[in-house]
């Protein structure tokens, strides 16, 4: 507990970046679960080539972009424009997690200065010895807010990478389900 009493008024920025990067984390692995995006239900379908009688929802993406081909009965175009916006709607808020990653350690850094500064501006002019009190503190700043803001980034870091490879491999499967209903489409104005 002493390290965070010791991150002095820099504990404030990091423990929002702390608070920023659990929520954004835990938003996105419940809306990024499988039965938000693609069910297995809709992947069997995807399997067996059968798209009739698939209707579409708002329960899920895969739902939504049925649920927009059966309403709109849109051009390739306009289906897979479509598309890339329910996989951009996905990203939301990961842009932050890069912010956490980015800020966080210059936090860190910010108070490791500041904590040197302060080690540095004790140093007494008579004798050219620090004041105790005062290096102690300086030091403890110093380290503890470097220790809190990698601690804040590299999990952050790690949450980011795992989202990111989510939402693509979740994108994939969105492709080939847009290609699908391409495909259905086409057969059905071939006959």
């Amino acid at each position: 507990m002493d390290i965070f009493i010791h991150a002095g008024i820099f504990i404030y920025p990091l423990a929002l970046c702390s608070l920023i990067a659990v929520f954004i984390t835990f938003e996105r692995l419940i809306a990024l679960r499988s039965s938000r995006v693609m069910p297995a239900s809709w992947m069997a379908v995807l399997s067996s080539g059968r798209m009739e009688g698939i209707e579409g929802d708002s329960a899920s993406v895969a739902g939504r972009i049925v649920q927009f081909y059966h309403t709109r009965q849109p051009d390739a175009d306009a289906l897979k424009a479509y598309a890339r916006l329910e996989v951009s709607r996905m990203e939301r808020g990961v842009f932050l997690l890069e912010v956490v990653i980015g800020a966080a350690p210059l936090i860190g850094l910010l108070g490791t200065v500041t904590g040197l500064t302060q080690v540095f501006s004790g140093f007494s002019a008579e004798t050219g010895l620090p004041d105790p009190a005062t290096f102690i503190r300086g030091i403890a700043l110093a380290l503890n807010t470097t220790i809190l803001g990698l601690a804040i980034a590299i999990p952050a870091l790690a949450a980011h990478a795992y989202v990111l490879r989510r939402v693509e491999s979740l994108a994939v499967r969105i492709g080939v389900a847009v290609q699908a209903l391409l495909q259905n489409k086409a057969s059905q104005h071939g006959r």
